[in-house]
C-alpha cells in the first residue's frame, strides 16, 4: 500500500531530528570526558602560584618507597557545574607540591624543606605527619588526608645509630683521658729521676743562661783578679810596696776560692766574703793609684799578651793533635812484633817459600774482589770482619791485601791464625811489586829527590809548631809511603780482574757491598760517594787554582769526593789509560805548586769527569773528625770511615762511635790480650 508523500517527508524529518539531538549530546560528553582527562592532569603539572615552589627541586623531597602506590582522591567541579570525582598515584606528583597539617589555616604552611623529613635525617621526632594542599586557578584550597612519611623501622634504626654514636664519644673521652693521664705520670717520673745539677754545668743551654746574671760571683772574681793585677803593676811602678803585696795576697785568695768552678755552685760558702774583701781592697787601690791613662795601657798590654798565649796554645793543640794521630800506639806495636815473632818462631816464612802457587779465586772475576792497603794488622782485620760478617755470601768474597815489608810476616800471620772459615785472603808484599820502581812510578822518583828529603827532614827546618796546621797536616809520613799511591795502579797490581773495590783500613762495613757490583756506572772509571755540601769540598779546596795549569783545566766548583770506598771499572780504567793522566799530573806537581801532598788532590784530577756519583748512604764520612753526625745515617750507612786524625784505635776517638769500630775487634784473640789491647 502506497503511504502518502507528506507522511514519509515527516518521517524522515524525524530521523534527522534524531540524528543531530544524538551527536549533539555525544560531542558534549566526549568534551566533558577530554576536560576531566585535562583537569587530571594538572594535577601533574608543576605549580607557579604556590610560594617556595619554583626554589623546591625534586631531590629535596623524599617520599617513603612503601607510599608510592597510594592514591589521592580529588572532588571538583567542571565548567558546567557539574560534581565530578578525579584520582592520582603519590608517586607521580611533582616536586612542587605542597604539604600541611590539615588542622592549620593555609597561611601557616611552612616551605617544604622544614616539612618533609629527608631519608637520612637524625631529628629526634618520632613522627612527621603532613598533608598535601593543591592551589587550583580560580585559589581553591582542597584538604586531603595526612601522609605519614617515616616508618617505625626507620625509627628504630635511627635510635640505634644515635646510641651508638654516643657511646663510641664516651670511649673515646675515656681513651684520651686515660692517654693524658699516663703523659702526666710518665713526666712527673722523668723529672724525679732527672738529674740536672751534672747538665746545668756544662751545657749552654740551661736555665741560668738565659740570666745576664748567671754565675754573677764567679764572673765578679775573674774580673776582680784582672783589675788587681792591673793596679798591682802601677802599685809597682809607683813604688806602692804595701798596696802591691796588699793586692798580690788578695788576689791569689781568689784565685784558691774559684780552684776549677764553672759556676756559682761549684763556688765554697766563703766565695762571696773573699769577694767583698777583694772589691774593699780594689777600692783603696782606686782610691790611691786610679789613672785612666796607666789603666788603658795596661789592659792593652794585657790584653795583647792574652791573644800571644792563645794563638801559642792552639798551635800548640794542633800539633799535639797531629802528633798524636801520626804516632803508633804501643799495644798496635807490640801486636806487630808478637804476630811477626811467631811467624818466624813456627816457620811458616819458609812454608810460604815452598809453596808459591796461587789459589785460582785470586784471579777470578766473577768472584768480589776487595783492596786493602794497609800497614795496620788491627785495622785490617776489622776491615775484612766487618765485610765477612755482613756478607750474604761470604765464599765469593775475595780480599787481597797489600802492605810493607816492616809488617808483611804480621798480616801473614794474623790472617794465617784467624782467617774468616769462608772467605779468601791474599796478603802481598808491595817490595815484591818489582816493576814498581823510579823510573815509572812519578811519586817513588820524587821521594828521592834531595828537595823533597829536606822538605821532611831537614834538621834545621822552622819548627813545625810555627809552620800552621796545613803544612803539619802534610808532613804526615803515610803522604810518603807508596801504600797510600798504589791505588793508583790498580789494574797493574790485578791483571785479571774486571772490577775491584778499594777499602781504607779505617772503614767498618755494616751491610752486604755484592750490589756495588751490579751498579751501573754508565762507562765512568771510579764509583765513589760525593762529599760537597754547599761551598765545601770542592775543587778549589783542594786544588791551587792561582795557576793556570790548573785554572785552565779544572772546574774550582766541581764538587770534591773521597777514598775510602771506591769501586773501580778496571776495564774502563785501561782503556782510558787512567795511570798515564796519573804520571803526567805528578810530574806537572813536582815542585809542589799545584797542589800539596797527599793522593786525594791527585784523584780528583786524574777521575775528572770520569767518577760516577754513589748514593750517600753507601759510604758516611767523618766519624774520625765531625762529633755532631746525623745518628740514623751512621746506622744506615754501608760503609761508616773514620777519616781524620780521631781514628777508632787511637785514644782520641770519639766514644760515641767507636762502639761502630770494636764490636769488630776479637778482644778475646790470645795476641790482642798479650797486648793490653782492651774496649
Amino acid at each position: 500500500m502506497m503511504m502518502p508523500r507528506c507522511f514519509v517527508s515527516l518521517i524522515q524529518a524525524f530521523f534527522l531530528s534524531l540524528v543531530l539531538l544524538l551527536h549533539h549530546v555525544g560531542g558534549e560528553s566526549q568534551a566533558a570526558s577530554h576536560h576531566h582527562h585535562r583537569e587530571l592532569q594538572a594535577y601533574r603539572r608543576p605549580l607557579q602560584d604556590c610560594p617556595g615552589c619554583t626554589t623546591t627541586s625534586a631531590s629535596s623531597l623524599h617520599y617513603d618507597p612503601d607510599l608510592k602506590d597510594v592514591n589521592i582522591v580529588a572532588t571538583y567541579s567542571d565548567h558546567h557545574g557539574n560534581i565530578r570525582l578525579g584520582s592520582v598515584k603519590m608517586g607521580d606528583l611533582s616536586s612542587s607540591w605542597l604539604f600541611h597539617h590539615p588542622l592549620l589555616p593555609p597561611n601557616n604552611n611552612k616551605p617544604p624543606s622544614q616539612l618533609v623529613t629527608p631519608r637520612d635525617s637524625f631529628q629526634n621526632d618520632s613522627r612527621m605527619e603532613e598533608s598535601a594542599s593543591y592551589s587550583s586557578t580560580n585559589q581553591t584550597d582542597n584538604h586531603f588526608p595526612h601522609v605519614e612519611f617515616t616508618s617505625p623501622a626507620k625509627l628504630k634504626r635511627q635510635s640505634l645509630r644515635q646510641e651508638r654514636r654516643a657511646q663510641r664519644t664516651l670511649e673515646l673521652i675515656q681513651q684520651d683521658k686515660e692517654s693524658d693521664k699516663q703523659m702526666q705520670e710518665a713526666a712527673i717520673h722523668k723529672s724525679m729521676t732527672f738529674e740536672n745539677s751534672l747538665v746545668g754545668k756544662y751545657s749552654i743551654w740551661r736555665r741560668d743562661y738565659e740570666s745576664p746574671n748567671a754565675d754573677a760571683i764567679l764572673k765578679l772574681m775573674r774580673d776582680q783578679i784582672i783589675m788587681a793585677k792591673a793596679y798591682a803593676h802601677i802599685a809597682k811602678s809607683k813604688n806602692a810596696s804595701n798596696l802591691y803585696l796588699f793586692l798580690t795576697q788578695q788576689s791569689r785568695e781568689n784565685q784558691r776560692v774559684l780552684g776549677k768552678a764553672t759556676s756559682d755552685a761549684d763556688l765554697p760558702s766563703r766565695a762571696l766574703e773573699q769577694a767583698k774583701a777583694m772589691g774593699h781592697a780594689l777600692s783603696l787601690a782606686k782610691d790611691e793609684l786610679y789613672d785612666c791613662h796607666e789603666l788603658a795601657k795596661k789592659f792593652r798590654a794585657m790584653l795583647q799578651s792574652t791573644e800571644r798565649n792563645v794563638d801559642g796554645l792552639k798551635k800548640k793543640g794542633t800539633f799535639l793533635i797531629q802528633l798524636a794521630a801520626k804516632t803508633f800506639p804501643q799495644p798496635l806495636h807490640c801486636l806487630s812484633l808478637q804476630l811477626a815473632a811467631d811467624y818466624f818462631l813456627l816457620g811458616f816464612n819458609e812454608e810460604e817459600e815452598d809453596v808459591v802457587k796461587k789459589d785460582a779465586k785470586f784471579e777470578d772475576p766473577s768472584l768480589y774482589h776487595y783492596a786493602i792497603f794497609s800497614d795496620n794488622v788491627l785495622a785490617t782485620s776489622v776491615v775484612v770482619n766487618s765485610t765477612v760478617l755482613n756478607a750474604k755470601q761470604p765464599e765469593k768474597h775475595v780480599f787481597h791485601i797489600v802492605t810493607d815489608k816492616l809488617n808483611f810476616a804480621a798480616m801473614k800471620m794474623w790472617f794465617r791464625v784467624n782467617a774468616p772459615s769462608d772467605a779468601t785472603i791474599q796478603v802481598e808484599n808491595i817490595n815484591d811489586f818489582k816493576w814498581l820502581n823510579s823510573s815509572y812510578c812519578s811519586v817513588l822518583r820524587q821521594l828521592e829527590s834531595a828537595r823533597l828529603k829536606e822538605y821532611y827532614f831537614k834538621a834545621n827546618h822552622p819548627s813545625s809548631i810555627s809552620a800552621g796546621a796545613d803544612n803539619l797536616k802534610y808532613r804526615n809520613p803515610k803522604y810518603l809511603s807508596m801504600l797510600n799511591h798504589l791505588r793508583f795502579y790498580l789494574p797493574e797490581v790485578y791483571p785479571k780482574l774486571d772490577k775491584i773495590l778499594f777499602l781504607d783500613d779505617d772503614i767498618v762495613v755494616q751491610k752486604d757491598l755484592a750490589p756495588l757490583w751490579e751498579v751501573d756506572m754508565q762507562g765512568k772509571v771510579n764509583g765513589a760517594v760525593e762529599t760537597c755540601k754547599e761551598s765545601f769540598h770542592r775543587f778549589d779546596k783542594y786544588l791551587n787554582f792561582s795557576n793556570p795549569k790548573i785554572s785552565e783545566n779544572f772546574d774550582a766548583g766541581a764538587c770534591g769526593w773521597a777514598f775510602g770506598m771506591n769501586m773501580f771499572d778496571l776495564r774502563e780504567w785501561r782503556k782510558r789509560n787512567i795511570t798515564g793522566i796519573y804520571h803526567y799530573w805528578q810530574d806537572m806537581n813536582e815542585d809542589r805548586t799545584l797542589w800539596k801532598l797527599g793522593s786525594l788532590p791527585p784523584g780528583l784530577i786524574t777521575f775528572y769527569n770520569l767518577t760516577y756519583a754513589m748514593e750517600r748512604s753507601w759510604h758516611v764520612l767523618g766519624l774520625g773528625y765531625d762529633p755532631a753526625l746525623n745518628q740514623t745515617a751512621i746506622e744506615n750507612a754501608a760503609v761508616v770511615h773514620y777519616n781524620g786524625n780521631y781514628k777508632p784505635w787511637l785514644g782520641l776517638a770519639f766514644a760515641k762511635y767507636k762502639p761502630y769500630w770494636s764490636k769488630y775487634v776479637e778482644y778475646d784473640n790470645p795476641y790482642l790480650r798479650l797486648c793490653n789491647i782492651n774496649e
